[in-house]
């Protein structure tokens, strides 16, 4: 009787485990990687038409690697041809909801919301759905994804985490959650604004108890012990409400409203240089979503999107080149050329001058807010809000 009275609560048990299991609750389908787009025409098209669209709310910007178009929606996570937008492949987790998604190392991270904040992460493969690697962490609610290159980093109010590229946890920075190296943290009861990285180095945005203002602090993506942040400086700055907008190298950008300037500073926390940045009211009106900037790279530039205007700022020295107004997103590089989504279109740029080339009609159907772009061969991606659209 003891024996059929333990068997029947092994199967009670189990069948408790199998309906909670995640595995119950998830279902994906692979595909062979997808045939070679052709490449891209020699100059942006006089004209554009949309292909298709889907929606994509859990994408921050398009995603297009590996010939293949990735969406992310509620649980689901799709590769599409880029052409027609049929799925490919998808992984779905029936029982969560994305937190976000983002790439890097070639490889697509999809944070899922499980229990009280963002601490599931499955790492795919863009060209056939397979996953490379999985991990639990302590991301917030609304976290984003800032990487700079060999490590990735989620944002977040009071804590960082960073990342390797298969998902082993190299740095905590902030309240670190299960404590085990107590009063190794910098500082305490701190709240982060703007995150951005470069050169496996972290910039952060601190406002902490007793300091008079913001405070710029950069430390390595890597320690010895990943609760015990190396920090490289770590200075008070002459005002409230700053932003990091970028890094390059040693180099960070710091956005400082109330003094209206754009001031880089140096790899050992010296001021290096000063350069006047006013901007619209609306622009600076708190944090910006996930605490990350929104910019695009080239190889000669970084392009960054105020909320009104899309600033050029030189890759090595981050000192400004020129401002296009009244931008929607902060552009990039397709068919050879800098293109920056405007109202109803886009417009074409010379990368140097800024000068506007021409201009392309864009049909958005109605929307007219911000608009992130991502070439992919000869597709035109753009992330309008919760959709992504294709045109060519």
């Amino acid at each position: 009787m003891v024996v059929a009275g333990i068997a029947v609560l092994v199967a009670v048990l189990s069948t408790i485990v199998a309906v909670k299991s995640d595995n119950l609750h998830t279902s994906r389908a692979l595909a062979d990687p997808a045939p070679a787009l052709p490449a891209a025409p020699d100059a942006v098209p006089g004209s554009m038409t949309q292909l298709w669209q889907a929606p994509s709310a859990a994408t921050p910007e398009p995603i297009g690697q590996a010939d293949t178009v990735t969406t992310a929606n509620g649980g689901e996570v799709a590769g599409r041809d880029p052409r027609t937008g049929q799925i490919r492949w998808h992984y779905t987790r029936e029982n969560l909801q994305l937190c976000t998604v983002d790439t890097a190392w070639g490889r697509i991270n999809a944070v899922y919301h499980k229990s009280m904040g963002c601490s599931e992460v499955t790492q795919l493969d863009p060209a056939t759905g397979r996953i490379t690697a999985q991990r639990n962490g302590d991301a917030e609610l609304g976290t984003r994804l800032v990487s700079d290159g060999t490590h990735v980093t989620t944002t977040g109010k009071h804590l960082l985490d960073t990342w390797r590229d298969d998902l082993v946890k190299s740095m905590e920075y902030g309240k670190v959650p299960f404590l085990q190296n107590p009063n190794k943290q910098p500082r305490t009861g701190c709240t982060y604004g703007t995150v951005a990285a470069a050169a496996e180095k972290i910039g952060v945005i601190e406002r902490c108890p007793g300091d008079p203002r913001d405070r710029l602090t950069v430390y390595r993506a890597t320690a010895e012990h990943e609760d015990e942040p190396q920090v490289v400086f770590s200075t008070v700055l002459p005002g409230s409400r700053a932003r990091v907008i970028a890094m390059s190298g040693d180099l960070t950008a710091v956005l400082l409203p109330d003094q209206k300037q754009l001031v880089t500073f140096a790899g050992d926390g010296t001021e290096k240089t000063a350069y006047p940045m006013d901007l619209p009211a609306g622009d600076l009106a708190g944090d910006p979503a996930g605490g990350t900037e929104q910019i695009s790279r080239t190889a000669s530039a970084v392009y960054w999107f105020t909320g009104t205007k899309t600033v050029a700022l030189s890759r090595d020295t981050l000192a400004p080149r020129w401002i296009l107004e009244s931008a929607l997103g902060p552009g990039g590089i397709f068919a050879n050329q800098l293109v920056i989504p405007i109202r109803d279109g886009l417009a074409v740029l010379d990368e140097t001058t800024g000068a506007t080339l021409r201009t392309v009609g864009v049909d958005r159907h109605g929307y007219s807010g911000p608009v992130r772009l991502t070439a992919l061969g000869p597709i035109l991606l753009e992330q309008r809000g919760p959709t992504v659209a294709a045109l060519r």
